[in-house]
């Protein structure tokens, strides 16, 4: 019964990633910009183009489906076809691996990066990554991989992150963003947690670290701890050096 159902599980994840077609990125990235850019520790947030991606996106309400961790060639992954692999993703269907940046380069992306965080720290989040390289969804919860194929009905707000949440929950169990959730958890480092009044009546409060596997791609995104990076920016842009073309793409007159 075990392999059966990982069997379907598997059958449903290849089609749940099949790319869909008439994607086309608004602002694709530059590759030589974004590799520059990109720090240890840093988080590559994609808006993907597969089946699940849409599902993702709007239960989140955002354009963010999918999420990698940069480790940089500090972390010695090897290469594969000639391109070091710096990334570290969940991917459906295959779990925690390790990826070369030129997998996203036709995507819309955007780094999200840890603000103040150790060098310490930050090494010892990139090795919490590293370490579970190799670790697997849960593909046999076949209920919860079914419900990506069916009609998105309206959703409440308060329920949507919990319809997120993929498999059993088994600690060698990863999606995208509970990995990176929890390496991050590892060292007390705050992605967006939740903010509680002490009491009625005081004006102090406490952070609550929210589960794990409630955590989504755009929580990186609008989290007030981590900075957003523009490799264009970030490379020395300058407006002068623009050239346009004065002739509008629709052939119609300048106002």
């Amino acid at each position: 019964m075990h392999w059966m159902l990982s069997g379907i599980g598997q059958a449903i994840a290849q089609y749940l990633e099949r790319a869909e077609e008439g994607y086309e990125p608004f602002t694709p990235s530059d590759p030589e910009a974004l590799r520059a850019a990109l720090r240890p520790g840093d988080v590559l947030l994609v808006e993907g183009n597969n089946h699940i991606s849409g599902v993702i996106k709007y239960l989140t309400q955002s354009t963010w489906s999918h999420a990698a961790l940069y480790v940089g060639l500090g972390a010695n992954l090897g290469e594969r076809d000639g391109e070091p692999l710096v990334l570290i993703e969940a991917e459906l269907g295959k779990g925690v691996i390790a990826s070369p940046l030129s997998k996203f380069h036709t995507y819309n992306t955007r780094i999200c990066r840890p603000l103040g965080l150790t060098p310490e720290d930050r090494g010892k989040v990139v090795r919490y990554a590293v370490e579970r390289i190799g670790y697997d969804y849960d593909l046999k919860n076949i209920i919860d991989l079914m419900r990506y194929f069916l009609p998105q009905p309206p959703v409440p707000a308060r329920w949507r992150r919990r319809m997120i949440a993929l498999g059993s929950g088994e600690p060698t169990r990863a999606i995208c963003t509970t990995l990176i959730a929890q390496a991050f958890e590892s060292v007390g480092y705050p992605i967006l947690p939740e903010v509680r009044r002490v009491d009625a009546g005081s004006r102090r409060e406490i952070m609550h670290i929210r589960h794990h596997s409630l955590y989504a791609p755009r929580d990186f995104d609008i989290s007030p701890f981590f900075s957003i990076i523009k490799p264009t920016i970030e490379t020395g842009f300058d407006y002068k050096q623009m050239m346009w073309d004065k002739t509008p793409l629709d052939g119609g007159k300048t106002s």
